[in-house]
């Protein structure tokens, strides 16, 4: 008998697919049972988006001016929740259709997957259509009143308590177009009968529905997913609302990215850059911010797997068409389209700072002052966008005043005929990098220096390496090979080339095995001796964090090349006093050892240093 001419209550037996469907719905699929609301929210707002393109083309609709929203009302007393839509409505052989059995609700092709992908592919609902089923997960009964957009069409009301069957019996006359499912709640689950709880989820995964949503009359969706909309029809003030609206944020955006794109993908983004670093001033690790939506419904709040991390501190939404949703919609099934996703919003935002730092330089620089850790971070660390982002990185340099900026680009484009490194020192502080020896050889030749201040900055330029085919080298490195500089006159007592060399070997001799090498230097100007380390891989900055992390990871002595600056009056008289008095000229020497790495951030035990210094005090 046809569910169209029924009057009497009739019984169906679900599909054996559906029942086994429903077992794992109801014991295995969902690991929070509040997603339920959002899949039949989500399925309201489906039908009514498709009711609102009928009465496009539809002239005779049932009840065509009833509102378009979506109602929910939550009853503690009555232990129900009442979703209800102004959508296409069922007909009662639709709802066979699509409650019951196989053929329209995808519940084949989704227990197919399963069986074909194992655990790998145990949580794929929306991709298949049957989000409806997770209402048993909180309800020992649901009632499915549904009535037709079709004006003749009968309404009904579909009843099941999710065990092995259902009833289809007819609904009242007054039956309004469109979808309310009643759930009658299990006794575990009677916190979603609340208001606030309700409120909470509502707001949580449905906060950008187009319709509004109603809960016990009054509307929860207030904000508007301005994603969606075009640049030219949205405010400052509207971008700074939503942007606090989204990001819980109480400041106004440093920056913001609003993009769409069709190919590859379709995709539409909102992002935003905080005024402040959150991670600044040793505060905590900042959680992943940007929310992936599909078609507005939130799929995950903190996506972990959608941005590099270096990324992490960027507010906004991504929201994409072309995703297909595993059976919770907690997670990509297929991380493969994830990447694509991340890729594609990773490069438009990239090419957004480019062209910031080109128009507006001042404001990027304060963007970068900020947050330029992050990019320096993703530089070292992420090589998909490694070229894009090295050109983005910002250092002052011997060339640039206190406080100001240059790019590698800028450096090479300055850089000296013949060239072929770029040159960096690192440091606590610009003042203390000018304050050392290793910049008077460079300055001597007119070479451009960057100077590298943060505790990050080291592991950058090391993985890094080169920027325009120009090797990035520290110029405090033994790998650091300057040209010729032009000679000073020489000056009366300056030692000979043999006297150097001679000078060299005592040293040698009497700091034994504290260096490894004495040599005459290329590099200095004004200081009488400079330490390299021998060690290319044991930087100050990482015997430091060695020693940070193990106490005896770097208790071996330092070992170091010592070079001189012949035309030093302290290397001078040091040559002098050496053969006349043996005891004060091992202290000097031992002094200006020490003295030398001070200047390197490599000494590390004062205590022999002090005692020195009061014998030679004592003889002065």
């Amino acid at each position: 008998m046809s569910t169209e001419t029924a009057t009497a209550p009739q019984s169906f037996e679900f599909q054996a697919e559906i029942k086994q469907l429903l077992d794992i719905v109801i014991h295995s699929l969902y690991t929070e049972k509040e997603i339920f609301l959002r899949e039949l929210v989500s399925n309201a707002s489906d039908a009514t988006e498709k009711l609102r393109h009928l009465q496009l083309t539809e002239k005779s609709i049932h009840d065509a001016d009833r509102a378009l929203e979506i109602t929910v009302t939550a009853d503690e007393k009555a232990k129900t929740l009442v979703i209800e839509d102004a959508g296409l409505g069922m007909s009662g052989e639709e709802l066979v259709k699509f409650l019951g059995t196989i053929a329209h609700s995808g519940s084949k092709n989704f227990l197919k997957a399963l069986q074909e992908g194992g655990q790998k592919n145990s949580n794929l609902i929306g991709q298949f259509g049957v989000g409806f089923y997770a209402a048993f997960m909180v309800a020992a009964k649901v009632e499915v009143f549904s009535k037709s957009w079709q004006i003749d069409a009968p309404a009904h009301v579909w009843t099941s308590e999710g065990a092995g069957s259902y009833t289809l019996a007819p609904a009242p006359e007054h039956t309004a177009r469109g979808t309310r499912i009643v759930l009658h709640l299990k006794d575990d689950a009677t916190e979603f009968a609340t208001k606030h709880r309700v409120e909470d989820i509502l707001k949580k995964y449905s906060a950008f529905v187009s319709f509004p949503i109603k809960l016990d009359g009054e509307q929860v969706n207030t904000v508007t997913a301005l994603w969606l909309r075009s640049k030219s029809e949205i405010t400052d003030e509207e971008y700074t609302a939503f942007y606090k609206f989204q990001a819980h944020a109480y400041d106004e955006p440093r920056l913001r990215l609003h993009f769409s794109a069709d190919a590859p993908l379709q995709i539409a983004s909102l992002l935003f850059v905080p005024k402040d670093n959150p991670e600044k001033f040793g505060m905590q690790r900042a959680e992943p911010a940007v929310a992936l939506y599909c078609r507005k419904v939130l799929i995950d709040s903190r996506p972990k797997d959608l941005l590099p991390e270096w990324l992490r501190f960027l507010k906004g939404v991504v929201d994409s068409e072309d995703l297909p949703l595993n059976i919770s919609r907690e997670t990509m099934q297929d991380k493969a389209l994830l990447e694509k996703i991340g890729k594609t919003v990773t490069s438009r935002f990239l090419k957004f700072l480019a062209d910031e730092a080109k128009s507006r330089a001042e404001k990027y620089d304060e963007f970068f002052a900020e947050f330029g850790i992050y990019l320096k971070e993703g530089a070292a660390l992420d090589w998909t966008h490694k070229d894009a982002l090295v050109k983005l990185l910002r250092y002052e340099s011997t060339f640039t005043e206190s406080g100001k900026t240059t790019s590698l680009a800028d450096y090479v484009s300055r850089i000296k005929e013949g060239q072929t490194e770029i040159y960096y020192l690192v440091g606590p502080s610009r003042a203390a990098i000018e304050a050392g020896p290793y910049l008077e050889g460079l300055k001597a030749r007119g070479l451009e220096v960057l100077f590298c201040t943060e505790a990050v900055d080291e592991y950058v330029m090391g993985n890094v390496r080169e920027f325009d085919g120009k090797k990035l080298v520290a110029a405090d490195s033994p790998d650091a090979k300057l040209p010729d500089a032009p000679k000073p006159p020489s000056a009366e007592g300056d030692l000979s080339d043999d006297q150097v060399a001679d000078l060299a070997k005592w040293l040698k001799e009497t700091l034994g095995e504290r260096v490894t090498d004495v040599k005459s230097s290329d590099r200095l100007v004004d200081s009488p001796a400079l330490a390299i380390s021998a060690d290319r891989m044991m930087t100050p900055q990482m015997r430091r964090m060695m020693k940070a992390m193990q106490k005896d990871a770097a208790d071996t002595p330092v070992k170091v090349s010592l070079e001189l600056n012949p035309r030093h009056a302290v290397i001078k008289r040091l040559h002098g006093i050496r053969s006349t008095n043996t005891e004060r000229a091992t202290l000097v020497a031992e002094q200006i050892l020490d003295n030398a790495l001070i200047a390197a951030g490599l000494f590390e035990d004062p205590s022999k240093m002090i005692a020195r210094l009061y014998k030679l005090l004592e003889q002065a």
